[in-house]
């Protein structure tokens, strides 16, 4: 079968000149053809087609003699990944993409795939029967599912959890890779928007982009999000945080799973995020990851379908009048070990024995919904749920009446919303889940049942704080589901509630569920992902990295790697020349215990200096007693210390210091506040300078550190408000400086004395690696910044350390390239006394 990917038709005529071709259908985004427009009537351009990319196509199959595959397809109307279609752009194509059935999916052929794709917009993923079940069953259900419901895999034998198993998870990523391998026949990266749902499919957004560096990709995860503590006990966490990074938008159902995430990308890889005008974003190698939260809301008019057909209609008489006089309260739940059908039954048993008026008058109905995975765990919570069910009916129940009803059948939609729209008031106890849409469905049913009409309309919802639909719904009884005797007292109270309480609570909720539906989460969640994706063709992309590791590297279209080949011949031209070194991060690693140069440092920097046409400077952040012990080998470099506040020309010139007047007082304010927080906070230290203070809190607790670090920067400015200051926060630093005092100041002032001396630089090559580096790139690179003007022939090479956003127009990897090209320039041959030899030879020649 010809791939579906070929955008071009003379690429697709050669890619299969015998073959025959399958059905284009109008999801398949081939070349678009050129349509003239009048005037009158000008073309506007199709939207850009949506690929939506789930576990499971939005399919519901039944085995068909009479079809030629077998079986027969339907939509299923039911799932999200359909329901979004709603709020996506009308007119723009959709394409599904996810595995059918384990029953069908061994019907792989290219007949079935053109048909889901003409009739349904569907392409499956073919997974070996033996790689769905360990990538499913295995990975998925009984290991990242558990871990990320809270369960940690201890106790596998009795909780169903497995331990990490390496195979296990390179089945994870075969199935993955094969999800990849089906996008890559079908995208088209520079139009296609890409949307995956929810931990199934977690490794996916690394393979695509290695693939597509530009693709437009986002994810939602619909289950909770654990915490770092958490998380970070899954061996592959780098892998999987990584993954999730390599999309552009990733939504989360409430601000706790958010957080979460956003802690463990602290923790675990040193990322920090900013909020800007309502949006959340990480900064991760040049692009910005948003971070939604906004949780699914559900298809209201496909309810409305339901609720108001004849036959939910019948089914509420006929359950109002087989519990005529009785309190009926409903619970829909899957079977699984986190719903806490258990724990409910067992509130269901303590309402009764603290409560004797309602015997014989409550009864809890419990729909439970068929399991998603197997297991011996699924079969004890089946077992669990009938015992306790059987014992509270023998113990409370009389000749009709079963104060506990639990129905383990099949359940036709229809039937559900009839208990729904009956019941008076719905129970959730879940011990945790991702969001549990329940309670909205609960509301709209009983809001749109016909036949309740002329009826008030009121519902009350017991529900427990470890769901995800929580804080949206906050006129519900909110209980902590373990606590039994607070989930039947909660029950009670929402029996014994006035009926105006009940009609203003349901207004509440009613209100929210019916505005925030499931069109409003997707055309939100779309909107948001244009915009996440909308620099992408203005930037330069990189792929970097191996494996899970891999990521993108996206950066401005003048940002390039600085190449000893480009900067050589210019440095050779050049007779003044002025070469600007940050220290740490630059000329010798971060990270090391031995902060000192190494001796090829000193050597490199040496022969640069020994060269007459050079002037080099290191100029850093650190004191000058500690970098004049460090250079002392070096007789011509010159220093510029603290920031600039010290400088000197050469070992044996005297330090000169800047203008300003030298007075520390505010230090006796400072550091007494600086204890204070260093005390509080483990793992932080205080630096002292000659002309500043630095807080360092790099090995503190990460978010602690941080927040201190807030704190921190406030005490210091409320305290130094009237001193001549400034108190600025850097990487896992505050630091207190005299104003006036900044890297960029110290580059205007080399300048001009350079200047001053009728030598004005005629090259200029300055490296650094953070924050503090950018003053030096402006001062360089933006003349009408500088107070000095270089000459206009003047060769200038502002170059940062790492691929990131700068002020700085070249870039270097590393430490190592960063001495590579210093080695470069120092073994580069000077031209003059070539051209003078030259001269003279042809001088003669002509006499």
């Amino acid at each position: 079968m010809p791939s579906l990917s070929c955008h071009n038709l003379l690429d697709l005529a050669a890619a299969a000149d015998d073959a025959p071709l399958p059905p284009s259908p109008a999801s398949l985004r081939l070349p678009r053809v050129m349509s003239f427009a009048t005037a009158a009537t000008p073309a506007s351009p199709a939207p850009a087609r949506r690929v939506i990319v789930s576990h499971r196509l939005p399919l519901r199959v039944a085995p068909d003699a009479a079809s030629p595959f077998g079986f027969s397809f339907t939509v299923d109307a039911d799932t999200v990944a359909y329901q979004l279609r709603s709020g996506l752009p009308a007119g723009a194509p959709v394409l599904h993409i996810g595995t059918l059935p384990p029953s069908v999916a061994e019907v792989t052929s290219d007949e079935l795939c053109n048909y889901l794709l003409a009739n349904f917009s569907c392409l499956p993923v073919y997974l070996p029967a033996d790689l769905h079940h360990r990538f499913y069953h295995g990975f998925c259900k009984h290991y990242l599912w558990p871990l990320l419901h809270y369960l940690l895999p201890l106790t596998p034998s009795s909780l169903g959890g497995l331990p990490f198993d390496r195979a296990l998870y390179h089945s994870f990523l075969s199935a993955n890779r094969a999800f990849a391998d089906r996008l890559t026949e079908v995208l088209n990266p520079d139009d296609d928007l890409v949307w995956i749902h929810d931990y199934h499919l977690l490794a996916l957004p690394t393979f695509l982009r290695k693939r597509f560096p530009r693709a437009k990709v986002g994810f939602f995860l619909h289950s909770p999000f654990p915490s770092s503590e958490i998380f970070r006990t899954i061996p592959v966490r780098e892998d999987l945080l990584r993954a999730l990074l390599n999309a552009d938008l990733v939504g989360f159902h409430t601000f706790d799973y958010a957080r979460h995430f956003l802690s463990a990308c602290s923790r675990l890889l040193g990322l920090d995020y900013q909020s800007k005008r309502g949006y959340i974003g990480i900064e991760y190698y040049g692009r910005t990851v948003t971070v939604k939260i906004l949780p699914v809301g559900i298809d209201m008019g496909q309810l409305r379908s339901v609720v108001s057909a004849p036959e939910t209609g019948d089914m509420v008489q006929q359950l109002t009048e087989a519990y005529k006089g009785r309190r009926l309260m409903v619970g829909v739940d899957d079977v699984d070990l986190f719903k806490g059908i258990g724990l409910k039954f067992l509130a269901m048993e303590q309402l009764l024995v603290e409560h004797p008026e309602l015997r014989g008058r409550a009864v809890l109905v419990q729909i439970a919904n068929p399991a998603r995975s197997e297991g011996r765990d699924i079969q004890e919570v089946q077992d669990e749920a009938r015992a306790i069910s059987a014992r509270v009916n023998a113990r409370f129940g009389t000749p009709g009446y079963t104060p506990v009803v639990l129905i383990d059948r099949a359940v036709s939609v229809y039937e559900k919303a009839a208990y729904y729209a009956a019941a008076e008031c719905c129970v959730v106890s879940a011990v945790r889940d991702g969001l549990n849409r329940i309670p909205y469905i609960y509301t709209v049913c009983r809001q749109e049942s016909t036949a309740l009409e002329g009826e008030p309309k009121r519902s009350v919802i017991v529900l427990s704080e470890f769901v995800g639909c929580s804080p949206s719904l906050s006129g519900a009884i909110r209980v902590n589901p373990w606590s039994v005797e607070s989930v039947a007292d909660a029950m009670n109270a929402a029996l014994r509630m006035p009926e105006a309480e009940q009609r203003l609570r349901h207004e509440k909720h009613y209100k929210y569920v019916s505005s925030h539906d499931v069109a409003y989460w997707a055309k939100s969640f779309d909107q948001d992902l244009q915009r996440a994706c909308k620099d992408h063709f203005s930037r330069r992309h990189w792929g970097i990295g191996f494996g899970m590791s891999f990521k993108v590297v996206a950066l401005g279209p003048n940002f390039r790697r600085l190449s000893v080949e480009h900067i050589v011949p210019s440095y050779r031209r050049m007779h003044n020349r002025l070469i600007l070194l940050d220290y740490d991060g630059t000329v010798m690693p971060e990270g090391l215990i031995d902060k000192a140069p190494s001796n090829e440092v000193i050597s490199v920097l040496n022969r640069l200096c020994e060269d007459p046409k050079n002037r080099v400077f290191i100029v850093s952040g650190r004191g000058k007693d500690e970098l004049s012990k460090w250079f002392a080998p070096c007789e011509k470099l010159g220093i510029a210390a603290e920031h600039g506040y010290f400088t000197r020309w050469s070992r044996d010139s005297p330090w000169e210091t800047s203008g300003l007047a030298a007075d520390f007082d505010w230090k006796k304010a400072a550091v007494p506040v600086m204890n204070l927080y260093t005390e509080a906070t483990d793992g932080s230290a205080i630096e002292h300078k000659e002309s500043a203070l630095v807080w360092h809190h790099d090995e503190a607790d990460p978010d602690f550190g941080s927040c201190q670090a807030k704190e921190l920067l406030d005490h210091l400015e409320n305290v130094l408000a009237n001193e001549p200051v400034v108190v600025k926060r850097g990487q896992h630093i505050v630091e207190v400086n005299p104003q006036g005092i900044s890297k960029g100041v110290v580059v205007d002032s080399l300048l001009s004395s350079m200047v001053s001396r009728g030598k004005p630089p005629d090259f200029v090559l300055c490296i650094g690696d953070d924050r503090s580096d950018e003053d030096m790139f402006e001062s360089i690179v933006c003349p009408s910044n500088s107070s000095v003007k270089l000459p206009a022939t003047s060769e200038v090479f502002a170059c940062t350390v790492g691929k990131k956003p700068s002020m700085a127009k070249y870039y270097l990897d590393d430490t190592v390239d960063v001495i590579k090209m210093l080695q470069g320039l120092a073994n580069a041959p000077s031209q003059r006394p070539r051209q003078v030899h030259q001269l003279r030879f042809s001088f003669e020649g002509s006499l």
